[in-house]
């Protein structure tokens, strides 16, 4: 299936049903008063999480969704059937944005949530909500309200743990094929992956965590060398990023430093903020070096780069060091979730002795 992670569609709710100004006729009934039934509401268009959905490619070709009108009412006090709810299921990451206002709507990042889109039209009211005392036999009735209409934008930002940065062919797709459950193509040329992949690494027997795969940036990304900034958008939500380099180029003239760095330059100029995320260095390709030569390569590498954070060496083809790193970033995740909760403890301890405060003033 082609992965699609932005959409425009459009969503119109359906309107709700005229009420009925009908008046009682039966043998023997001489006044028989007012019977029109109500109208029936509109259908409601919502979004709804779906975590067995990956791609927005159900919204590239089906721009618009329409749901159904409410029936009108009829005599006899029968009121108008309302219609039908559509439900439009979009994979879990999914942020939906009014094109016109540009106001985001939601961010759904949970299995089920569900959120209205656009909401129906009232039904109309039919002539027996007019009757009174000095109105026996009232004509009355309302029409149906309009459903609202909208334009949106979606656009899937995958959840992930952990983010996979590097160069083509820095071994990023061999490495999450070693360690979690994905299979990705690799291939001996760049841009193998064309779009970002998932995968689920077990850490151990009631731990895990998914790292996230994207095509790889090259300097100049941000002018739309290569395949661009298109694919960034999908480390946003992640809680650490990997940035792999190839140690062992085929090519021996490469700057593996310069190209580090410029990896680095791409990220700040697409945003500060996933520029400032917690980056640990990976450098892969090891078992392509001899021993003695690696621990000289490592040093000259680390000291060029100016890197003062996490080093890890691995060899995503033979497994080596991949281990390792798994428990390290599993460690990690746990240290951060802890500190999370605790924030969240106190933060609501706080708003408890903010509330019980102002209820004793």
């Amino acid at each position: 299936m082609k992965f699609i992670d932005e959409a425009r569609i459009e969503v119109i709710a359906g309107n709700g049903g005229s009420g009925s100004a009908s008046m009682r006729r039966e043998k023997f009934i001489e006044f028989g008063g007012p019977d029109g039934g109500d109208g029936g509401r509109g259908g409601t268009v919502y979004a709804i999480a779906d975590r067995n959905i990956n791609t927005l490619i159900d919204y590239r070709f089906s721009k618009t969704h329409l749901a159904k009108n409410g029936e009108p009412g009829r005599g006899a006090d029968c009121y108008g059937r309302a219609g039908d709810d559509i439900d439009l299921r979009v994979p879990v990451g999914t942020i939906i944005e009014d094109l016109e206002t540009g106001e985001r709507i939601a961010d759904l990042t949970v299995h089920g949530e569900r959120l209205m889109l656009a909401k129906g039209g009232e039904g109309g009211w039919g002539n027996i909500h007019f009757k009174s005392s000095t109105n026996r036999a009232p004509r009355q009735k309302t029409a149906g309200k309009p459903g609202e209409r909208r334009k949106l934008k979606l656009e899937l930002k995958v959840l992930a743990d952990v983010g996979l940065l590097g160069m083509p062919n820095a071994g990023k797709s061999t490495f999450i094929t070693a360690v979690s459950n994905a299979r990705p193509k690799i291939a001996d040329y760049p841009f193998t992956t064309l779009h970002p992949n998932l995968g689920v690494v077990r850490s151990g027997p009631e731990k895990s965590f998914v790292i996230a795969d994207i095509p790889g940036l090259i300097e100049g990304a941000a002018e739309g060398a290569g395949l661009g900034h298109r694919f960034l958008r999908h480390l946003q939500r992640t809680g650490v990023l990997l940035h792999l380099v190839d140690l062992a180029p085929f090519d021996e003239l490469v700057d593996t430093v310069a190209q580090a760095k410029a990896i680095v330059n791409e990220l700040l100029k697409y945003d500060q903020g996933l520029h400032s995320k917690p980056r640990w260095l990976v450098l892969n390709k090891i078992d392509m070096i001899e021993p003695e030569e690696r621990i000289k390569r490592v040093k000259a590498f680390v000291k060029a780069y100016g890197w003062k954070g996490p080093v890890f060496e691995i060899s995503a083809l033979t497994g080596q060091g991949c281990q390792t790193l798994c428990f390290a970033i599993q460690g990690y995740l746990d240290d951060q979730n802890t500190k999370r909760d605790e924030q969240e403890e106190r933060d609501a301890d706080v708003r408890f002795q903010n509330s019980f405060e102002k209820d004793n003033l």
